[in-house]
This record gives structure tokens, C-alpha cells and sequence, in this order.
């Protein structure tokens, strides 16, 4: 599994791989004639939930809308309030919002990008029902502190793995640590259904009220009613659910993804120990942190840009000279990108819930230095040498 790209091509940020596994696999239902939710969904849903460990596993149409099966199932309901992470996808605080909720900033630790267990519990009000824990890059947030603080406050957990694919804490994948866990399946993801999520739960009620709430709150699916009896007799609906589904055409992809799996996660950390290998010794650029026990997803290369140490009195400064740095990379035909943004710098909750910046330090910090270096399984050696030799010779 490979391929070369001529030496002056663009260097993209991520590349999804395919072949004719998933070419043939798209074909297959469209010969069936049943693209919508059917048995494909069933296949990616089992292989998945075998794959990382998880009792159930339920299909949706994004991460997005995973997260909000969750918070709906969890019955998040106006005026609770929900700790999230200060740096993330804005989506995480989003589905907060969707329920009349209120989504409750905490601040990282810089090291890992990860939600702070301590920002967290100072978080903590009478109104709080839940934390929304973030596996960011592919690296498992300290779920252990983050459950027993959970515990010790009497607060669900669910996890946000949208990058979480491959992670794992002793042995135990994201995604299982919580009530649940949401996973996406975005082009920009380790495995792809071009848009699509997952959620994992090990808890039954969770797992039927999410299945019943991605179909319109539907008491049984098309596919139980054209395999069952009475199948010409419309369900029951008892829930106000949404139209959340994934196509079977999306999980016939997926199944073709997850069997490639082991091989795409292998060369991502391979690539990934190269990284940290030839740019570990620069001064001014921390390559990503692996705790103890942790191994790294890897779904993409976030470092951070500190030619001095980052505060937020020369964030601004750092912020221009990194922007420069990739501008210069850009020039040179290689992509990059910030890790992602801080929401509390968002125009929305900014001003929503008027946020200050300098309660959230790290956040912003990683907002404005943090820096994401091509990486996808089928780069080559010189692809990679050139990612290699430009951030070495653009550097400051």
C-alpha cells in the first residue's frame, strides 16, 4: 500500500487513502439497490465496536451529531451546565448549546492540548451535569482523573474522540472510558466515510434511546422491519428524534477503511516517530507529548511554535513569527495548519457569554502557536524529507 508523488507536487495537509477495496466496496450497495441505513451500517457498526473495545456501536451522520444523540439521550436540558475544553473543534461546545445548555469553558494543560482535571473541577458549579472530555490529535485526554473527578461530583462523562481513532490509555481505547463516546469519520480523519461518526457506549439504554433518536425517534429501523414481520406496518414514535443516519454507500466505505485499520494507525506513528526524531532537537518547536502509558493516534502532527517561552504578554509576537513560518512553508508548496481554535475566541461564545482570553491562557496560546505538519499513511520518504528540510531552513 503506497504511492509517490512527484518531487515539486504539493504537500497537502492529509490525504485520505483509498484503493479498489473502497471502489468496489461503493458498488456493492448501489448493486443491492439499499444505500440507505441497512445492512452495511449493521457490518461497520459491529467491526467497529469489535475494533475498539466498546459493547455497542451506533452509527450517525457525523461526530457532530453523535455528540448530540448523546447529549439529547443524556437529557440535557436548559439551564445545566456541561465542562468542556477551551481549546477544540467548536462542535464540542456546540451540542451544549443545541440542548438549551450551558457549555462551561476550562482551560488545557499547553503540554498535551488536553482538558486541564484541575481547570475542570474549579469548573464545577451546582448546575453541572456532565464533562465532555476531548482526545485532541488522537491523544487520550487523562481520563483517569477526569473520571474520578466526574465520580466524586456525581457527573456523566462523554467522550469527544472525534480524533480519537487508535487511542489508547493502557490498553484501552478512547471512546470507552465515559457513558459514551463520539468518533468522526471526516476526510481529515485516520479512517473516512467523506462525512460520518460513531458513537460507543456500553450502556443499553444509551444504546437504544441513540439508535431510536438518529431515525426520527423511530421504534424500529427499516432494516429490522424488512428482516422481521410486519414489515409493511410503520413504527412507532414515541421520541422527537432527527434525521441523523448514515448511508449504507458511506458505510461500505467505512468497512473497507476499518479493515485497512492496523496498517493506516502503524503509519501514522511511523511517520510520526520520524517527525519526532529529525525535528525533536529544535529549540523553538515541542514535538507532541506522550504520557506514560498513552499511545498517540496520531491524527495529525500538532507541535508547538516556541522559539521563546509562550506567554500571553508575547503570544501576538510568537503568533506573527509562526504565521510567518508557515507562510514560508506554503511558498515552498507544503501545507500546514494551526492544531485547530480556541472557542472562547469565537465571536459566538465570546460575546455570548463575554469570555476574557486571559482567563484561558493555554487555550489562546495553543490557538495562536500551536502548528499541524502534513501527515497522512501513504506519504513517502521524500515527501517526508522535504516537510523535514523546510521547517528545519524556514525556522526562526
Amino acid at each position: 500500500m503506497s504511492e509517490t508523488a512527484s518531487p515539486g507536487e504539493r504537500i497537502p495537509i492529509t490525504r485520505p487513502f483509498f484503493d479498489e477495496e473502497e471502489r468496489l466496496a461503493v458498488q456493492r450497495p448501489l448493486e443491492s439497490g439499499w444505500v440507505v441505513q441497512g445492512p452495511y451500517v449493521r457490518e461497520f457498526e459491529d467491526g467497529f465496536a469489535a475494533f475498539v473495545g466498546s459493547k455497542f456501536a451506533i452509527a450517525a451522520s457525523s461526530c457532530t451529531t453523535a455528540l448530540h444523540l448523546c447529549v439529547a439521550a443524556l437529557e440535557l436540558k436548559p439551564g445545566d451546565e456541561v465542562i468542556v475544553p477551551a481549546f477544540t473543534w467548536v462542535a464540542t461546545a456546540n451540542v451544549v448549546e443545541y440542548m438549551g445548555a450551558t457549555p462551561v469553558f476550562c482551560d488545557i494543560d499547553l503540554s498535551t492540548f488536553n482538558l486541564d482535571p484541575r481547570a475542570a473541577e474549579r469548573a464545577i458549579s451546582p448546575r453541572t451535569v456532565g464533562i465532555i472530555p476531548v482526545h485532541l490529535f488522537g491523544l487520550c485526554a487523562a481520563m483517569d482523573q477526569v473520571t474520578e473527578l466526574a465520580q466524586r461530583h456525581g457527573l456523566w462523562v462523554l467522550e469527544d474522540a472525534a480524533c480519537g481513532f487508535g487511542a489508547e490509555i493502557n490498553g484501552q481505547h478512547a471512546g470507552t472510558f465515559g457513558i459514551a463516546g463520539a468518533f468522526s469519520f471526516h476526510p481529515r480523519k485516520s479512517i473516512t466515510t467523506g462525512e460520518g461518526g460513531m458513537v460507543t457506549t456500553a450502556n443499553s439504554s444509551l444504546n437504544e434511546t441513540t439508535r431510536s433518536l438518529r431515525d426520527h425517534g423511530a421504534s424500529r429501523t427499516d432494516l429490522d422491519r424488512h428482516l422481521g414481520t410486519k414489515g409493511y406496518l410503520l413504527p412507532e414514535y414515541d421520541a422527537l428524534g432527527y434525521n441523523y443516519r448514515l448511508t449504507d454507500l458511506q458505510a461500505a466505505i467505512g468497512v473497507a477503511q476499518l479493515a485497512k485499520a492496523p496498517w493506516i494507525l502503524s503509519r501514522r506513528r511511523a511517520i510520526a516517530a520520524t517527525y519526532d526524531e529529525m525535528l525533536g532537537g529544535l529549540g523553538w518547536l515541542r514535538t507532541p507529548a506522550v504520557p506514560a502509558g498513552y499511545v498517540h493516534g496520531y491524527q495529525s502532527y500538532v507541535t508547538l511554535f516556541a522559539p521563546d517561552a509562550p506567554t500571553l504578554a508575547n503570544a501576538t509576537g510568537l503568533a506573527t513569527r509562526r504565521n510567518a513560518l508557515m507562510e514560508s512553508l506554503d511558498r515552498r508548496g507544503i501545507a500546514s495548519r494551526q492544531g485547530t481554535h480556541s472557542p472562547v475566541l469565537t465571536g459566538y461564545y465570546r460575546s455570548k457569554y463575554a469570555l476574557k482570553p486571559d482567563d484561558f491562557p493555554n487555550a489562546v496560546l495553543a490557538d495562536r502557536l500551536s502548528l499541524s505538519l502534513p501527515l497522512y499513511p501513504q506519504m513517502t520518504e521524500s515527501e517526508l524529507a522535504r516537510v523535514v528540510e523546510a521547517v528545519i531552513e524556514t525556522g526562526p
